[in-house]
């Protein structure tokens, strides 16, 4: 039975509320090991992993059965690339623009600064250009890409001190996901690469000034509300992270087919399930973090504007000296320019009446 089949049959409604694929219980059984970027604390964004595992061995009957290990338990946080590359473990489960160090490219894969917004990013991925392109550049790495979670529009970070115009970005030690460390550099910022785990005690110890992570729910999590007062918003490098799952390739050609069905239909269930879980925890956390003292702040107009700026220029600099970069990044911006077209007279003009109304 092929992967049409199956769907046609039972449909993916059907075989998730089933919780058994048709005809898999004939399958031979399967043991991967799943390497996580983040620490088992980090409940929402580690759990889509254990979320994706689960949902493979449920449809599976038991047969495919994948160990998810935290972030150092058999891989370093961002050694999960490498790992699956070299098939020391079958998969990973992490944030691409980690890696933009091997290739700025990794970066489009998860967010961007000023890029798409997540719903955006889902369109572009599954129904434009994005999974395709994105699987050819992965190619290069031996890997398979699933989009596997999004954390939605991300806060802006803590800091020590207050942010009151661009001039108190320079010589700023930020902790700073990824590719957007090369943004804040251009800025006269000082981006700090640290995994999740690690962010509390460099902000406590003052090695950093400032950190971003995810969102309310996650940094009420990681405690860093107590060691620096400042709330800041948006989080302009992270409209939409998009959480990937990567698959060494032979590993996954050796899949029968139904097998590698269960794959994309497990993934497509955490990358939902991703979202909602912090858009349900975000809320509650925030009320819970400005009651307990944290400072709201929005970035100052100047610093949006000359991270726009800076950003900009980043990208026609890279898409004129990386070929990988031009070729999915032209069709990306296009994507963007279409869909902020249509989000100006729909989405952003509905959620703005909504939050200025009093409910």
């Amino acid at each position: 039975m092929d992967r049409r089949s199956l769907i046609k049959h039972a449909g993916i409604a059907g075989v998730l509320a089933a919780g058994v694929a048709p005809a898999v219980h004939a399958q031979q059984a399967v043991r991967w090991r799943l390497g996580s970027s983040f620490p088992k604390s980090l409940d929402t964004i580690f759990g889509a992993a254990e979320v994706f595992a689960q949902k493979v061995r449920t449809l599976s009957g038991g047969k495919f059965e994948i160990s998810v290990h935290a972030a150092g338990e058999i891989t370093p946080a961002f050694g999960v690339v490498d790992a699956v590359q070299q098939n020391s473990i079958e998969c990973a489960h992490t944030a691409p623009y980690y890696f933009f160090g091997k290739d700025e490219t990794f970066a489009i894969g998860g967010a961007i600064p000023f890029g798409l917004n997540s719903r955006q990013m889902s369109a572009w991925t599954f129904e434009g250009n994005g999974l395709k392109l994105m699987r050819e550049f992965y190619a290069k790495y031996n890997m398979i890409s699933f989009p596997c979670g999004n954390t939605g529009a991300q806060m802006g970070g803590w800091m020590r001190k207050e942010i009151k115009t661009v001039k108190d970005i320079k010589g700023l030690k930020f902790r700073i996901g990824g590719f957007a460390g090369k943004v804040l550099e251009r800025m006269g910022g000082v981006p700090q690469s640290i995994p999740g785990g690690d962010i509390y005690p460099a902000l406590e110890k003052g090695t950093i000034d400032a950190a971003e992570w995810i969102g309310p729910y996650d940094d009420q999590k990681l405690g860093l509300n107590k060691v620096a007062p400042y709330y800041y918003y948006p989080g302009w490098w992270e409209g939409g992270l998009q959480l990937d799952l990567y698959i060494n390739q032979k590993a996954y050609d050796a899949l029968s087919p139904e097998y590698k069905a269960i794959v994309e239909a497990a993934s497509a269930y955490a990358h939902i399930e991703m979202q909602a879980r912090y858009d349900v925890k975000n809320p509650t956390a925030l009320k819970q973090l400005v009651g307990s003292g944290a400072k709201l702040r929005p970035f100052p107009a100047d610093v949006m504007n000359e991270a726009f700026k800076q950003s900009m220029a980043l990208y026609d600099e890279l898409s004129a000296r990386n070929e990988n970069w031009r070729k999915v990044y032209a069709d990306y911006s296009k994507f963007r320019s279409d869909q902020n077209l249509w989000f100006r007279f729909t989405e952003a003009t509905f959620d703005r009446f909504m939050q200025a109304q009093k409910l």
